[in-house]
């Protein structure tokens, strides 16, 4: 009808933070996570955590149309910009993590649960040191249902918890990606209320984490998020965005929010 491109003039119109919001909302959600990864890779604006977090906390089918999209947008492959990006056992975590088909249903083998349990309880908090690889596979091949029974095993049989395990066995980058992993696979909503309120909390806000989970979760799991958040600070998430934000860009993440319940 007007001749132009519609991304174009709200670049030209928009500015800030309500700008950055708004053009990542244009795109469909595999778009859009394929497009916080990319920045979020790019030498200049790196931002590891970011991107570990978007590849980490989504399911196989998810991840297979990101590829598709990013290939499409950039043309490169994820994989080689994660190869070019990052490094050690983070890099090798992603990699896996990104090439791996996972069951994405609810049955679960007790069995295996117990077995994997087990070889996490040997490669890391029963012996010197860490052996990471068995880490990456359990993390990188078994479902976020199977995932879940193994946490359930490791409790049950060693008394202390996975998460607090992975802590401990391991650290910075691997230790975030395999947390958002474990945490991912019992409560993903819980996972991203806790990110947002740490996004929030003391002086100052982290608008590029605020912007990222709003706009990325709001077709997803937003309703699940909220009732998280209320449980756990409560507060309704819609009261701390407000609070936190200003202005138009507060409007319009509140907008995408919905019902302040």
């Amino acid at each position: 009808m007007y001749s132009e491109d519609l991304l174009k003039r709200l670049v030209s119109e928009l500015r800030g933070k309500l700008e950055t919001a708004v053009l990542l909302w244009m795109h469909d959600p595999a778009g859009r996570d394929a497009i916080v990864i990319r920045q979020a890779l790019l030498p200049d604006l790196t931002n590891l955590d970011a991107a570990t977090e978007v590849i980490c906390s989504r399911t196989p089918s998810q991840i297979q149309l990101i590829k598709q999209n990013y290939q499409a947008k950039f043309g490169v492959f994820l994989e080689q910009d994660i190869e070019r990006h990052t490094s050690g056992d983070h890099k090798k975590l992603l990699l896996a993590y990104v090439s791996t088909s996972r069951y994405e249903g609810l049955e679960v083998d007790r069995e295996m649960a117990m077995k994997d349990a087990n070889a996490l309880y040997k490669a890391g908090e029963k012996r010197l040191g860490t052996d990471e690889k068995t880490f990456i596979r359990i993390f990188s091949e078994r479902s976020r249902a199977q995932l879940a029974a193994i946490s359930a095993a490791y409790h049950d049989m060693y008394g202390g918890s996975l998460k607090k395990a992975v802590k401990s066995e391991t650290s910075g980058k691997f230790e975030r990606g395999l947390l958002t992993i474990l945490q991912c696979s019992e409560n993903p909503a819980k996972y991203f209320a806790k990110a947002l309120q740490k996004a929030m909390k003391g002086l100052g806000t982290d608008d590029t984490t605020l912007i990222r989970i709003i706009v990325t979760r709001t077709e997803i799991d937003m309703q699940y998020i909220k009732a998280e958040y209320l449980r756990k600070y409560k507060k309704t998430l819609n009261d701390a965005v407000h609070s936190d934000t200003s202005g138009h860009y507060r409007t319009f993440l509140l907008s995408l929010l919905g019902p302040n319940n």
